[in-house]
């Protein structure tokens, strides 16, 4: 079953509108989540907000939003407030601008989303929108207002839907050179290029979602399963955490060498496999 849309309203692009839903185009539900528990009671851990100074705890009517601009100087802003900043963002996603897809840079990208038409009247608009994006290989530049923040984004045409990204914002991206500036500008080893592009001739494969599996996850499920099993039979001692330690790198003196003992490596294994 589809997950529920995050969020609804309309696509413009100048007289053209339809209705759509935006999704979430990736989920953690499935990680290993923790509570907090007492644990002479094994009873949830509520938390609550204080007073800095005087220490007491602050009803829920009494929490509000400040803005800092000062030491110890807020301005107050009330829920009421916040709400009637009403943005056209909040509801419609108005394309204003089209820029090629190859200029968006991957840093710039934050978080996706799936957009797809909310009614089957508004499906050859959100269409025609689409297939003309992919055409010219093109994307839309818009804002949206999500989480009570408006967000620039970026409308990228995908098979028969539309990935909105979140972009970040220009202070946010720091620039590459400055972390770059000490790396020479000499061309590789003519001699040692062959060798590792014949490592990663060997070790190429087709992608596959199991190569970005996340091994501290199955390790958690199979500790959780472990004293499961455990609660139903007392009495037995608790499983020991295991005490495997990666061994450490060793000093690699001769690139030449290692490159040359990584290919032989391969060859005898025989582990690398070209794409089919």
């Amino acid at each position: 079953m589809a997950p529920r849309p995050h969020w609804k309203g309309y696509l413009k692009l100048s007289l053209v509108t339809c209705p759509v839903q935006m999704t979430p185009a990736t989920s953690e539900n499935e990680k290993v989540r923790f509570h907090t528990l007492n644990r002479e009671t094994q009873n949830r851990v509520v938390s609550h907000y204080v007073d800095s100074v005087t220490g007491k705890e602050v009803k829920e009517e009494d929490e509000v939003k400040g803005y800092q601009r000062g030491e110890n100087e807020y301005v107050i802003l009330e829920d009421e407030e916040l709400e009637n900043v009403a943005l056209d963002s909040t509801k419609t996603i108005d394309i204003e601008v089209f820029a090629p897809r190859d200029g968006v840079e991957w840093i710039w990208l934050d978080t996706p989303y799936y957009l797809s038409p909310d009614d089957p009247v508004g499906e050859e608009a959100f269409t025609v929108i689409r297939d003309a994006m992919a055409a010219e290989n093109m994307v839309g530049i818009s804002r949206l207002v999500i989480s009570r923040r408006e967000r620039a984004v970026m409308l990228e045409p995908r098979g028969k839907g539309i990935v909105l990204w979140t972009l970040r914002y220009g202070d946010e991206v720091r620039d590459a050179e400055t972390y770059f500036e000490t790396v020479d500008d000499e061309a590789a080893d003519s001699e040692m290029m062959p060798l590792v592009q014949q490592l990663i001739k060997k070790q190429t494969q087709h992608w596959s979602p199991k190569m970005v599996s996340d091994p501290v996850q199955d390790k958690l499920l199979d500790i959780i399963d472990a004293k499961r099993k455990q609660m139903k039979k007392p009495g037995k001692a608790k499983p020991k955490a295991s005490e495997k330690q990666e061994p450490a790198p060793s000093n690699v003196i001769n690139i030449m060498d290692a490159l040359r003992k990584s290919v032989e490596a391969e060859n005898r294994s025989g582990k690398g496999k070209h794409p089919s």
